[in-house]
């Protein structure tokens, strides 16, 4: 299985942070986990609340889990609210419904792992995953 080496990941959280600080967004928390789910690594700026890494691993996972961004899953619980909320539960790692949450993919459509993004609003917290993604020579899933 491909998935995203350390180095990978840490370079993926550098150039997330170091969008949403040119971006002068709210303190963010970003993860990275592998296809399993597991987490590679992880970075709270300083003011980041306590309940962030759990937010951001959930947009990852639940990415992971079903194969879509978190943004889709956001999507998905307006027009099925009951299937969505019960998959939180089913879920390791949880499954939050609201954009930052991004498969990261190589050049041949592989899965390599997620990035979860939480603490400004959902769409800075994707744009943030999505630019980094990017500087990192990957793609979006």
């Amino acid at each position: 299985m491909s998935m995203l080496t350390l180095e990978q990941a840490n370079k993926l959280i550098g150039e997330t942070i170091d969008k949403a600080v040119s971006l002068s967004l709210k303190p963010i928390t970003v993860v990275v986990h592998d296809p399993g789910g597991h987490m590679i690594a992880c970075q709270r700026q300083d003011g980041a609340s306590s309940l962030r890494q759990k937010l951001a691993s959930g947009k990852a996972c639940g990415a992971l889990a079903l194969g879509v961004s978190s943004r889709k899953i956001g999507e998905m619980a307006v027009d099925r609210p009951h299937f969505v909320a019960s998959l939180h539960a089913l879920a390791d790692g949880g499954i939050v419904p609201a954009a930052g949450g991004v498969i990261v993919t190589d050049a041949d459509g592989r899965v390599l792992g997620a990035i979860g993004v939480t603490g400004d609003t959902s769409d800075n917290d994707e744009a943030c995953a999505l630019a980094a993604i990017e500087a990192c020579g990957l793609r979006a899933g």
